[in-house]
């Protein structure tokens, strides 16, 4: 870090500086978490239980091997079978991984919102997709294995009769890839279609009367990307770019597990028999995992964000 020649190339100094500095938090939280285990006290279990969760979380560590882990996520949400339910649960989903960001002291943008029809109790507007941008340490490793169906049972607020409604909602979780020339893909300009539009917000009104909001579609897969958080078509563009490279890298990436003909037609199905988790708010009060079989009746909890024992269950779930 002293040595002159190292800032002559301000780009690879500014790289280094930033892992040093990552290096040297990382080691002075473990020096802390030595500091604390050393001057515990027989008895505190107060202390003993917060002990316990942060050497679980650094545990978590060790499991962070993919290639992306390490950096920032995308995480789509998609509503499914359910109609105004359907898209009043995104929302909800929307909500739970914006608090469980700020619980994990990771930055999340919202980069793109397609709003549903609204008309719902206290002028509730629910989303038909939302892609949210995670940034922050393992923030992918932490949130891919979010992705799948998330089922939500509960009385709906939109029914005149007060019954039981069954709603789903499909979230996907890409890595975000800012270096497109060291990814494992190659996108080719002459495949790409580009439109330009106005940002929308909730009823249909238009946000910006500029056409500033990007979408751009990769002919090859049929996948497109759409960004309308940023003020220039420029920006937007450029987040859209990045969001596109995320979901053709996470395409390749299962077709390389899966047989083509499987993984034909699109993303899994958001409706009944495919989703991972089922979030029951009547007649009972239940957030269960069908994968990890870890559960909770905590549900508002787990709805405001609460997620880090189903997180950490994923994270140790084998393939």
């Amino acid at each position: 870090m002293q040595d002159p020649a190292l800032w002559q190339d301000k780009e690879k100094a500014v790289k280094f500086s930033q892992e040093f500095n990552e290096l040297k938090e990382e080691t002075e939280d473990f020096r802390e978490l030595q500091k604390r285990i050393t001057e515990l006290k027989e008895g505190n279990e107060t202390e003993l239980k917060s002990l316990a969760a942060k050497i679980t979380e650094k545990e978590t560590m060790l499991f962070f091997s993919g290639k992306y882990d390490e950096g920032g996520a995308l995480l789509s949400i998609y509503s499914g079978a359910g109609g105004q339910d359907a898209e009043d649960w995104a929302a909800m989903l929307l909500r739970m991984y914006e608090r469980y960001c700020q619980i994990k002291r990771f930055k999340a943008t919202i980069l793109h919102q397609s709003f549903g029809e609204g008309g719902g109790p206290e002028g509730r507007i629910g989303i038909k997709t939302a892609v949210l941008e995670v940034m922050g340490k393992y923030a992918y490793g932490l949130l891919k294995k979010e992705s799948g169906v998330h089922r939500l049972v509960r009385i709906s607020p939109f029914s005149a009769k007060s019954l039981r409604h069954t709603s789903f909602c499909l979230v996907e979780i890409t890595p975000k890839i800012k270096d497109f020339s060291k990814s494992d893909i190659n996108i080719k300009e002459e495949d790409l279609k580009t439109d330009f539009y106005r940002a929308s917000g909730p009823g249909g009104q238009y946000v910006n009367k500029r056409e500033t909001a990007v979408r751009i579609s990769h002919l090859p897969t049929g996948i497109a990307a759409s960004c309308q958080s940023e003020r220039s078509q420029v920006q937007n563009r450029e987040k859209a770019m990045e969001l596109l490279y995320s979901r053709i890298y996470d395409y390749y990436q299962k077709k390389r597990k899966t047989a083509v003909s499987q993984i034909k037609g699109g993303r899994v199905s958001a409706s009944w028999g495919n989703q991972i988790r089922n979030y029951v708010l009547h007649p009972y009060k239940l957030v269960k995992d069908v994968r990890t079989g870890v559960e909770t009746t905590q549900v508002e909890k787990v709805l405001d964000g609460d997620l880090e024992e189903f997180v950490q269950a994923e994270i140790r779930l084998k393939e």
